[in-house]
């Protein structure tokens, strides 16, 4: 680990389940994690970049996090593959649910089938994701589910209405989730990334222009990465957070 990152030992050997942990935020939070020593298992369905992750950090850590093929639309196998990591290391104190997708759509071309496939993508799996994991916590004693937003909810991005609108209703799983599992000591909050330069984004969506236009809305003219996201989640889920529940932590360098 690097010496200017902090450290904590409320995570040493605690189990870490992301959804969509194989690249870009997810796997920012993969390598996190693991390296505070936390025993780390992610889905994705992305098998080349979540195998070399594996290998990344195994070669670079001697010992390597555990690579589940899930596709989170499929609750029974997402809550089954739940259940299996639950067995194989250890009842999960943290589960941050990060996979999404943020293709983008001309709402006169939206229709039925797609705006179910959008939330049984970037909706319906977090809750159901918590459901299991939530029987796991309390026989832990307590632990913290992290939900992934959008900064798309408050900037009003085209061609977005399906994705925001799933985004928007995360916030109020989490309020939800948070006043019904905080009597199990069980924590539940929102982080918003802002505009993060993943590959795929880079790829996809985000020109020279456009990270011209992302910068002078930034109060920092920094270059945001999922490197820049993962401590909040680190600190979230640590016992420094144990008295924060309910709200959303947003990493976007100040967006005004």
């Amino acid at each position: 680990m690097n010496s200017d990152v902090t450290r904590y030992p409320s995570l040493e050997q605690q189990v870490v389940f992301i959804t969509g942990g194989g690249s870009g935020i997810g796997a920012a939070m993969t390598r996190a994690f693991h390296r505070q020593g936390a025993r780390v298992a992610f889905v994705d369905i992305d098998d080349a970049a979540s195998q070399a992750l594996v290998e990344e950090l195994q070669a670079t850590t001697g010992r390597a996090p555990h690579y589940h093929r899930c596709d989170i639309r499929d609750v029974a196998a997402l809550q089954a593959t739940i259940a299996t990591v639950g067995r194989e290391l250890g009842p999960i104190h943290t589960l941050v649910n990060n996979a999404a997708n943020d293709d983008r759509h001309d709402w006169q071309d939206i229709d039925v089938a797609y705006w179910d496939d959008r939330m049984a993508l970037n909706l319906r799996p977090m809750f159901f994701a918590a459901q299991a994991a939530a029987h796991q916590m309390i026989e832990a004693g307590g632990g913290a589910i992290i939900n992934f937003g959008s900064i798309s909810v408050k900037t009003a991005i085209p061609r977005l209405a399906a994705y925001v609108t799933a985004k928007a209703a995360v916030h109020g799983l989490t309020r939800s989730l948070a006043r019904d599992l905080g009597e199990r000591n069980i924590r539940v909050n929102t982080v918003v990334p802002g505009c993060i330069m993943t590959q795929r984004q880079l790829d996809k969506w985000i020109g020279p222009d456009d990270e011209a236009r992302i910068r002078e809305h930034q109060c920092l003219k920094v270059r945001l990465l999922p490197d820049h996201v993962a401590p909040m989640v680190l600190f979230l889920a640590a016992d420094d957070g144990a008295q924060l529940t309910g709200h959303e932590f947003t990493v976007d360098a100040g967006w005004g």
